[in-house]
């Protein structure tokens, strides 16, 4: 995905919200869910925003699917950035 949608992703405070979570491990739609006062369906669609911006990926075991962070795309996001520091 490009930057326009990464950062799309990113602008929203409850998607931020989900990938700090994260931070922690992989976590499940459910778990997730259980942090927001939020209908399941919402929490869907932000994780699947998040994964269409490739924030995030996901990984079935069993009957659960599990979210974790890709941070190879952090990294080139952050890479992006600091380009315009200046030295």
């Amino acid at each position: 995905m490009g930057v326009k949608e990464t950062f799309k992703a990113l602008s929203d405070e409850y998607r931020r919200e989900m990938l700090e979570l994260l931070k922690n491990g992989r976590m499940t739609a459910g778990s997730i869910g259980e942090h927001f006062a939020m209908t399941q369906a919402t929490v869907s669609h932000h994780l699947s925003v998040l994964r269409d911006a490739d924030l995030v990926r996901t990984e079935r075991d069993g009957k659960y699917i599990y979210y974790e962070l890709n941070t190879s795309v952090f990294e080139d996001v952050l890479k992006w950035i600091l380009t315009f520091r200046e030295e």
